[in-house]
């Protein structure tokens, strides 16, 4: 996994482990939500969106940036991101048990990681 982290630019080691440490759990986290919620449809972004909101929250902090910033790019992001890659995931295998418990499962550890990494190179280059 450690092969899937971009390559740090402006950031500090330290500031890499903080933001590895935010984006795994907050993908972990997702990724049960999801795979506990994957028969009711759109159930699990009630609970994916303010999840996606929190980590891109202490991402900005992370980087020193302010709590409006940080705050503004999560809601646009977050709710892009979880509406487009969520719902595609739901029509397709979200209502077959076991499979789209997994798929969903899936899908929303991708959506966080990749989520997460790009709000890293925005906030490390401002």
């Amino acid at each position: 996994m450690a092969n899937m982290i971009p390559a740090q630019r402006n950031r500090t080691y330290a500031q890499t482990r903080r933001c590895r440490k935010i984006i795994h759990m907050s993908a972990l986290v997702g990724g049960l939500v999801a795979a506990g919620l994957a028969q009711l449809p759109a159930s699990d972004n009630a609970l994916l969106v303010p999840l996606e909101i929190t980590m891109v929250i202490s991402l900005g902090a992370v980087f020193g940036l302010r709590f409006r910033d940080s705050f503004r790019t999560s809601l646009v992001v977050t709710t892009a991101a979880t509406m487009i890659g969520r719902g595609v995931s739901e029509f397709l295998f979200g209502w077959v048990p076991v499979l789209g418990n997994i798929w969903d499962c899936l899908t929303a550890i991708i959506v966080i990681e990749v989520l997460g990494w790009v709000i890293v190179k925005d906030f490390e280059n401002r």
